[in-house]
């Protein structure tokens, strides 16, 4: 049975309606990234490029990397964009477009998440490499899908125990990346972690401007929890949306993460440009070894 048109939005040039891609526009290891502006930083490290293409906030590169093919595609930030970038990432792959119908051979694509976090442990300091074994989801975005087999509903349950998690809030979720990636990008220069995604950065995270929140000690219990041995190491706005989607979907994701701030401590990195270039470097060589 063919995909109803307003389930399978496609534009004029019957690419995908949000990414404005086609299929063959992307390769099968793709690189995230939040910032628009971010992209080029990325593809400038490429031998070549074969595709530029934008739209809305999604601004997506293919090329090479030392002869291994390579999509860069921004989501802009939040979780609520990474459902629509990995939903349209699956269906340039696993969909025939044309006749909008779900392909019999199904494929799977590697997701690195390159992108910028919070540390919440004084031992964990700016400028640190966090790669995310796990991600604890505050957004609630996996409830809004019917297959759960794959999610950590133990940990999330005592999460939930341990922080007193407010019931207007959405219920909590926990999702593993892709061990084969985890282990394939990770070294003695990263730090294993369990990863906090929110659904803001101000309020959700407890930063308080001129808006106060609720629980002002609510980034201590986060810090505070721990379950058989799981602590949360960082907070950031896009890990459990990737990882859970990438579950879903069949497919593999890593999020790798440069700790720019140090909420214990109260530090903020002073190079997070260059930083952030050594961790891009560090990526792509990891990708291609």
């Amino acid at each position: 049975m063919s995909l109803k048109a307003s389930e399978l939005i496609l534009n004029e040039d019957g690419s995908i309606y949000h990414l404005g891609l086609l299929p063959g526009d992307i390769a099968n290891t793709v690189i995230t990234v939040g910032d628009p502006g971010r992209v080029s930083t990325v593809s400038d490290h490429f031998d070549s490029i074969e595709l530029k293409k934008e739209k809305r906030e999604f601004n997506t590169h293919t090329g090479t990397y030392k002869g291994k093919r390579i999509t860069v595609m921004s989501t802009g930030m939040g979780t609520d964009n990474i459902d629509i970038a990995l939903t349209e990432l699956d269906a340039l792959v696993n969909i025939n477009l044309k006749a909008k119908k779900i392909k019999d051979e199904l494929s799977s694509l590697d997701i690195i998440r390159i992108g910028t976090t919070g540390s919440i442990r004084k031992e964990i300091p700016v400028d640190s490499f966090i790669i995310s074994e796990m991600a604890l989801g505050f957004d609630g975005l996996m409830h809004y899908y019917k297959e759960d087999s794959f999610l950590k509903k133990d940990i999330a349950a005592a999460f939930v125990e341990q922080t007193g998690w407010s019931a207007k809030k959405a219920m909590p979720y926990v999702v593993e990346g892709g061990k084969e990636l985890i282990e394939r990008l990770s070294s003695s220069s990263t730090i294993k972690g369990f990863t906090g995604t929110n659904v803001g950065f101000y309020g959700p995270q407890a930063r308080i401007l001129r808006a106060d929140v609720p629980d002002r000690e609510m980034n201590n219990k986060i810090s505070d929890f721990n379950y058989k041995g799981y602590s949360i190491t960082n907070l950031e706005m896009e890990t459990s949306g990737i990882y859970g989607m990438a579950k879903l979907l069949g497919h593999n994701a890593v999020s790798m993460n440069l700790v720019l701030a140090n909420r214990a401590s109260g530090e903020f990195a002073e190079n997070a440009k260059e930083m952030m270039v050594k961790l891009i470097k560090y990526c792509l060589e990891k990708i291609v070894a």
